[in-house]
């Protein structure tokens, strides 16, 4: 089969992953290997835009979600994995990308407002945020990535990727191509207490979660509110546990629907078939991060490796662009 393009795509280490970003991102990323040649960042100096003074477990995380990533089947033979600061080309290409855009076009950003009214940082805010779109342009445009792979939050930021490619090839030399965004469809699923799943409001289920932590924290799930006693209809749509079967349980779901609404299944029972639907679903992946935590030196090569076969990207596209604006 043909490959149908180029992909970049990366993200934050925060440490380990939970089912939203497994359904939301992961499981994508994997059915794209096969057809696309694929790149993935551990995006660390991205973590510094917003989390500058809080950098000491920031090792272990990029470890604990490249972990999760190679588990959920994001395959190093298949795909490069590398960390994002053990390649300097990208850290050149953005200084040299930042040259010809202006601040104006990057305080006009909807994501860089939201970001300083959630921060809180009017007043001062870090330099690394307002350029942080720079940085993720360099990070897709040194792969000369076409394709990526996105939510539509996220839709602003390839835009402005596009732009920069697009005025680079204007000024210079054509050499990058203007990457359009790919739009997965991606499930909803909420948090235990029905808002997004996060790690910061405490309302994940994760990969990494053993049988007992899957089965309390079903146990805390929000069912639907009028449901009083076993024989009251219930109203499965405003369940959150009926969206969990309904995305990882699909074989059973309309059965679990009817029992729910004919009274004939209690949320109990409905609770304890979701535990035993996710220990099932995630037994894989467990076993395989059993694998990669008993022999640590295995992430230390793949990351090796990745960063290898980056860096001869990287270093070609550089020179490439060094020629293009009369600095080599």
């Amino acid at each position: 089969m043909a490959i149908k393009g180029k992909i970049f795509s990366g993200m934050r280490p925060t440490g380990k992953l939970h089912l939203g970003h497994l359904i939301g991102v992961l499981n994508n990323w994997k059915g794209l290997q096969d057809d696309y040649d694929c790149a993935f960042g551990v995006v660390d100096w991205h973590a510094l835009t917003t989390k500058y003074d809080q950098t000491e477990n920031i090792k272990q995380n990029r470890r604990e979600m490249v972990i999760d990533w190679i588990s959920a089947g994001i395959d190093p033979d298949k795909s490069i994995i590398y960390v994002q600061s053990d390649i300097p080309e990208i850290a050149e290409l953005h200084l040299l990308l930042s040259m010809i855009v202006s601040v104006s076009r990057l305080e006009r950003l909807p994501t860089y407002k939201d970001q300083v009214q959630q921060l809180g940082v009017k007043d001062s805010v870090p330099f690394g945020l307002l350029e942080y779109p720079i940085l993720m342009a360099a990070d897709i445009l040194i792969h000369k990535a076409d394709t990526i792979p996105v939510g539509e939050d996220q839709l602003p930021h390839i835009e402005i990727t596009r732009e920069i490619a697009r005025r680079f090839n204007y000024l210079y030399e054509e050499i990058f191509p203007e990457p359009e965004p790919k739009l997965g469809e991606v499930p909803k699923l909420l948090g235990l207490d029905g808002r997004k799943m996060s790690k910061s409001y405490g309302n994940a289920i994760y990969l990494a979660d053993e049988k007992e932590e899957i089965e309390d924290k079903v146990n805390q799930m929000v069912t639907d509110p009028e449901r009083i006693r076993l024989d009251d209809p219930g109203h499965p749509e405003v369940c959150s546990v009926y969206d969990y079967h309904n995305i990882f349980n699909s074989s059973e779901v309309d059965e679990i629907e009817s029992g729910c609404r004919n009274a004939n299944l209690g949320c109990r029972d409905c609770k304890v078939r979701l535990t035993e639907v996710l220990v099932d679903y995630l037994a894989d992946i467990h076993k395989k991060r059993t694998e990669l935590e008993e022999n640590p030196e295995m992430i230390d090569e793949i990351l090796a490796r990745g960063a290898k076969e980056a860096r001869k990207r990287t270093k070609k596209t550089i020179k490439e662009v060094r020629a293009a604006m009369n600095l080599s």
